[in-house]
């Protein structure tokens, strides 16, 4: 049975890995501007799928909390698809990640070690957080207030993501956390380039931190 995960894994793995450099041509490549209309969401659709077809979590809370943060993520990806058109897009994808951040929090909180001590991660993801503010304050007008409540949401996430550790089996923990961290990494990313600098082939680093993140994570607390 163990052998049959693995393998199925390990193809899905491959699948996942060929929509997501699809969606990188796609998107960049202005004659396939609209296949990245299918292929964008299909990425965190195929999670869900994935997911719905072999979890070994028992509890069914769990499961449910877990699919509404890939589900809010696939709002969210929806959604940011269309901010070119109105920046109201902008919000309603922000609000759908802050949700998606909330609900793994949770997910990860289940799991949580009491005795872990958190000061040295929570002083790194601070002073990371304090100098990305630093160079997104300016650009950041009537957004201010919102983004900073979602980087106080996506650093929780990365701190609830180490809370695991030694609740839960090695592997699911480094997936997971790696996961968190670089879902920050790919916000960021996103953040810089939209209120600060523009960054030559921003789309590529942002999807692709993204793509693994979510990839991580779900296979992390399938581990679990």
């Amino acid at each position: 049975m163990r052998q049959k995960q693995h393998l199925f894994e390990f193809f899905f793995g491959i699948t996942y890995t060929v929509i997501l450099i699809l969606e990188l041509i796609f998107e960049n490549t202005t004659n396939f501007t609209s296949f990245h209309y299918f292929t964008k969401p299909l990425l965190v659709g195929s999670l869900i799928v994935f997911f719905l077809i072999q979890n070994p979590l028992d509890n069914v809370k769990t499961k449910q909390l877990i699919l509404t943060a890939l589900v809010f993520s696939l709002l969210g990806d929806i959604s940011l698809m269309f901010t070119e058109i109105n920046s109201l897009f902008f919000i309603g994808g922000l609000l759908a990640f802050l949700t998606a951040h909330i609900f793994y929090i949770i997910v990860f909180l289940k799991k949580r070690n009491s005795s872990k001590n958190i000061i040295t991660v929570v002083l790194f993801l601070s002073i990371y957080a304090i100098i990305l503010f630093y160079f997104l304050k300016d650009g950041l007008e009537k957004l201010l207030i919102p983004v900073i409540v979602y980087m106080i949401a996506i650093l929780t996430m990365g701190v609830t993501a180490f809370l695991r550790q030694e609740r839960v089996s090695k592997i699911s923990f480094i997936l997971v956390f790696i996961g968190a961290l670089l879902f920050i990494l790919s916000d960021s990313l996103l953040a810089i380039n939209k209120f600060y600098n523009p960054i030559p082939y921003s789309r590529i680093g942002i999807m692709t931190t993204y793509a693994i993140a979510q990839f991580f994570i779900i296979l992390g607390l399938k581990k679990q």
